[in-house]
């Protein structure tokens, strides 16, 4: 009995072992890099070489000093851009899907897969790809507006300040609307099937039926979908790197906080050899908390409306 129950005992030690490994990396390669960042930003860098104790003096010229202050809200703005359309395209588009996927219409498991595919793929090769379809030359976009007669609207779409980043954040809505579909549809299955046929014998259809009964009841799904587009955006980089670079061209039309700091922090403020690790690493703060308050905030006021009600 006594050595039954020290084998018992040790395997259930032994169980607490297992999650040893993924923490030790997660800690190497998250933990330690944010903390690492805290303290880079406190110090004044001479290329990889730590100078002198600066205080918030990265912090002061990141907001104060030409041309980081205006390159810091020009990119600021641009990633609540990058949030706005993935919310009003990718998510709004996923919602339909879900709910003709949910509604079990003719073809439905097909736009499932079809539609979840390209997440499949790496960000990378999805940015290249794009890339090359929208070449103005003979990219696949102009050619076919070309042929169906639509010529005035064949444009240079990544080398026009003004149609840049809205055919990135779009090829990026494309790209995330299978996952966004999926969280949406797992949302729809666990409203009972008792609710939604209590309502149409009560006369509630089509959009009504959306709005008053299937929406409030996919709140938690709508606060996860929010909270993640939310931080995606703001995390905006590899799609936008792989169709413009780390400049953040035509004319710092697609910058991102993150393209900024990648810049600022392993290429030189202005694309050169000289780096900006304190400056880099300040911003990367900087991001870090606009990131955390405010998915914080949002999930803070959204589960107290819903506790409420």
């Amino acid at each position: 009995m006594n050595n039954l129950a020290k084998t018992s005992g040790w395997k259930k030690g032994a169980v607490h072992l297992f999650p040893v490994p993924a923490l030790a990396v997660y800690i190497m390669f998250v933990i330690y890099p944010i903390l690492s960042a805290f303290g880079y930003s406190f110090y004044d860098w001479k290329g990889l070489v730590r100078g002198e104790f600066v205080g918030v003096g990265n912090f002061v010229s990141l907001f104060t000093k030409e041309p980081f202050n205006h390159l810091f809200w020009n990119a600021f703005g641009h990633n609540l851009y990058y949030f706005a359309v993935e919310m009003a395209v990718q998510n709004v588009f996923a919602f339909v899907l879900a709910y003709l996927v949910y509604s079990k219409l003719k073809g439905s498991n097909f736009l499932k897969m079809a539609y979840f595919l390209p997440r499949l793929l790496s960000v990378i090769v999805v940015g290249f790809l794009w890339k090359l379809m929208l070449n103005p030359n003979n990219g696949v976009v102009n050619v076919m507006l070309k042929k169906i007669g639509l010529v005035s609207w064949a444009k240079p779409w990544l080398g026009d300040p003004a149609t840049a980043l809205t055919s990135i954040t779009l090829v990026n809505s494309w790209f995330g609307v299978g996952f966004s579909m999926l969280i949406f549809l797992a949302g729809l299955h666990a409203i009972s099937s008792e609710v939604i046929e209590a309502a149409r014998l009560d006369g509630v259809k089509g959009f009504r039926l959306i709005r008053s009964i299937i929406l409030p009841m996919m709140s938690q799904s709508l606060i996860i979908i929010t909270v993640f587009t939310f931080i995606h955006a703001f995390e905006a980089f590899e799609l936008i790197y792989a169709m413009e670079g780390s400049q953040g061209e035509p004319y710092n039309s697609t910058d991102t906080l993150a393209v900024f700091f990648y810049r600022i922090a392993f290429g030189g403020s202005s694309g050169g050899d000289s780096v900006a690790l304190g400056l880099g690493s300040a911003l990367a703060v900087v991001l870090f908390f606009i990131i955390a308050t405010i998915s914080a905030l949002f999930l803070y006021f959204t589960r107290n409306q819903s506790a409420q009600h």
